[in-house]
């Protein structure tokens, strides 16, 4: 059996080194023999990493990618003297018991004393008085209960013999007058739009449960909210609008009616999800669209609501430039994520080039934890990475300048590819070192996206424009609830009360504002 062939790892200017070694021992038809081998080798080399670096990114959307930090890239093999010992595991933050305090949405019961009451005398000593202790004991009890309930009223009817008149028994007042309550329809509306539940799989859950909720009515009551809640949509665009930094990027959306259409008159048959994250003085509006168009076309028509006269913001996105618009003054960051994981795709094939570039990354990015910690204003944040960072990524620029200028890397191979990406757009990939508040990446919105991701993967799609549209309300009004800590459910629940006041103030009923305008109980 033949043995395996080793392999050798050589730069063009090995090859080269050795073409200029071989070219006087041979002949000219041999030389060129050899040349053409070489070339070929080189060629073949070069596929070889770009269909390895392919596959590892078809695997990463197929099945997810675990982590792109740095201790998993860098997987460390264990030293001999360790095989034999077992460290204990690391405890997991944020995966122990929850305390009262956490339970903000739980329903709050007092209990006082049987027989004390405040400053009365201890039964123990006699001579001393009890006090209320600041901090009551507190027990947490959790009851399940199906997402939608209901309640079968039976009112008993009495007839006269004689008359025939019949006597019904009188409702109760918390019975309501509709079968369907408020609070029905805000359930329907969190479970489809905030976790992704399909209409027909909540129908089929509630029949096994007895409650029946067909998926037909479950969007006539969804619709009914939506219209009721556009009002605060549209006054959020309006505000989002004049917001110092956005964050924008796309994901794939799915229309029926617009897939059944096919091309438009410009051949464009994709359908996006553009989300767009608005930062307006000390909070986040987050807003989603569906639609045939682009994040920089989206971007575009919320501008149209800009106030005139306003400094340019701050526009933090990948490097695509379907994300940039034409005739918006905007000042660009590019996401370093971006930039870092064209170097994590590659790194078994360059590993040494690679970890330079990832640990020089991580020391930026451990600047900017510093910062955040320490909760520095954004031009103290600036002077910060401007004395921490930028040498850093100046000995990066140098670095990545040098393996191109000095043919260390084949242009061509997925090394090189990510070097020339970072080269093109180092300007704005170092925004964050130039201007007050600039981000690093763009992952804030990233993550925003994946809540339509969980909707498209599991509902799969919106039958028409109207329904993409209720979907787009609704997640912005969800997902900014979640951005200002604020409860989905009671905001929801507020907006579906008070229709009328809030057609007429929308911009009194903002996620962040709207239980001052909720009105107070008789």
């Amino acid at each position: 059996m033949p043995d395996k062939p080793r392999r050798i790892d050589l730069t063009p200017e090995d090859i080269e080194t050795l073409l200029e070694r071989v070219k006087p021992v041979v002949s000219e038809q041999d030389y060129e023999a050899i040349k053409a081998m070489a070339d070929t080798i080189e060629a073949l080399s070069q596929v070889r990493d770009q269909k390895a670096t392919s596959i590892k990114r078809l695997l990463n959307l197929l099945f997810g990618q675990k982590s792109e930090k740095k201790e998993k890239v860098f997987k460390k093999p264990k030293d001999d003297d360790d095989e034999g010992e077992k460290k204990p595991p690391k405890k997991r933050k944020g995966h122990g018991r929850n305390g009262a305090s956490a339970y903000t949405g739980a329903e709050k019961v007092v209990i006082n004393h049987e027989s004390l009451k405040h400053g009365d005398p201890c039964p123990e000593c006699i001579n001393g008085k009890v006090y209320r202790c600041k901090i009551p004991k507190t027990v947490v009890r959790i009851v399940g209960s199906p997402p939608l309930q209901g309640t079968v009223y039976e009112m008993e009817r009495l007839r006269c013999n004689l008359c025939g008149d019949i006597f019904t028994a009188t409702p109760p007042e918390d019975m309501g007058t509709k079968k369907y309550d408020e609070t029905a329809a805000v359930t329907i509306a969190l479970l489809k739009y905030a976790n992704g539940l399909p209409f027909y799989r909540l129908e089929q859950f509630q029949a096994s449960l007895g409650i029946p909720a067909p998926a037909s009515t479950q969007w006539e009551l969804a619709q009914v909210l939506g219209l009721q809640v556009k009002p605060p949509y549209m006054e959020m665009l309006k505000q989002a609008a004049q917001g110092r930094l956005f964050h924008i990027d796309d994901t794939k959306g799915k229309i029926l009616s617009l897939i059944k259409e096919g091309e438009t008159e410009n051949g464009r048959k994709g359908i996006f999800t553009t989300g767009i994250l608005s930062k307006i003085e000390d909070r986040t509006v987050v807003l989603y669209f569906t639609g045939r168009n682009h994040a920089g076309e989206n971007l575009k028509e919320l501008f149209e609501n800009r106030i005139h006269g306003l400094s340019p913001p701050l526009l933090m996105c990948d490097a695509l430039s379907r994300n940039i618009s034409e005739n918006l003054q905007i000042i660009l960051a590019n996401c370093l994520t971006h930039g870092r994981r064209n170097f994590v795709d590659v790194v078994s094939s360059f590993p040494e080039e690679c970890q330079f570039v990832i640990e020089t990354l991580a020391g930026v990015y451990h600047n900017d934890h510093i910062s955040k910690d320490e909760k520095m204003t954004p031009e103290e944040r600036l002077a910060f990475h401007q004395t921490e960072s930028k040498p850093l990524m100046d000995a990066l620029y140098l670095w990545l300048n040098k393996q191109l200028d000095e043919k260390l890397v084949e242009p061509n191979s997925g090394l090189g590819k990510a070097i020339s990406y970072m080269l093109n757009h180092w300007k704005p990939l170092t925004r964050f070192l130039t201007v007050p508040g600039a981000p690093l990446d763009n992952n804030v919105c990233e993550r925003a996206l994946k809540k339509a991701i969980i909707h498209r993967k599991n509902s799969l799609f919106y039958k028409t424009e109207n329904g993409a549209l209720i979907g787009d309300i609704f997640m912005s009004l969800i997902q900014t609830c979640s951005m200002v800590k604020e409860n989905p459910f009671d905001y929801l629940l507020a907006l579906h009360k008070n229709p009328s006041r809030v057609a007429e103030n929308p911009e009194n009923w903002l996620p962040w504002n709207f239980r001052q305008a909720i009105p107070s109980p008789n």
